[in-house]
């Protein structure tokens, strides 16, 4: 075999591994959230480590309040109705006198639980899965970059589909011909 072919091989083999590597992770992050009515957010800071360090994606799915207990790990608004979020432990559960449910939480890596207690209003899911370190690109990317993004690899991903129907083609072609 030639060099050539060695290096071409090579070559396809890189390819499509970042592909399939890349289509992982877009499903990881993107449309398996979508499909399953989740969030993906990302974690900022060390509150959860070990278990969740800065820059660790979480995917959280809506929750009933009745299937959160103690030692739950929710995502919850800091102030009912504002966009910021912290992702901890649930380490206590209570009801007021009206009866209305709340939690105490806490970061793992916390050392006291943290002061206010959550409502089921504040609670934007409860914990699906994690992947770490893929928060970090995520945060580099606003949310319309992260569509232009998108757009983008889709486009690639058919323009080098196109390219290896042609490859195949041409190849088949110079077999049939004499």
């Amino acid at each position: 075999m030639s060099a050539r072919r060695v290096l071409t091989s090579l070559r396809q083999v890189l390819v499509w591994t970042a592909l399939l590597a890349l289509t992982a992770v877009l499903l990881v992050a993107v449309v398996v959230p979508r499909i399953a009515g989740a969030t993906p957010y990302v974690i900022t800071t060390g509150s959860m480590e070990p278990e969740l360090p800065p820059g660790t994606m979480v995917v959280v799915r809506p929750v009933e309040a009745d299937e959160i207990g103690v030692g739950s790990v929710i995502t919850y608004q800091l102030r009912s109705g504002e966009a910021a979020v912290a992702t901890h432990r649930v380490v206590a559960s209570s009801r007021n006198g009206r009866n209305e449910r709340s939690w105490q939480t806490q970061g793992d890596a916390n050392s006291v639980p943290d002061p206010e207690p959550v409502r089921p209003v504040q609670v934007k899911g409860e914990l699906w899965y994690a992947v770490p370190y893929l928060g970090h690109a995520a945060g580099l990317l606003s949310a319309d970059r992260r569509g232009q993004l998108i757009q983008g690899l889709a486009v690639v991903l058919v323009w080098y589909a196109a390219l290896m129907f042609v490859g195949v083609m041409r190849e088949r072609r110079s077999r049939i011909a004499p």
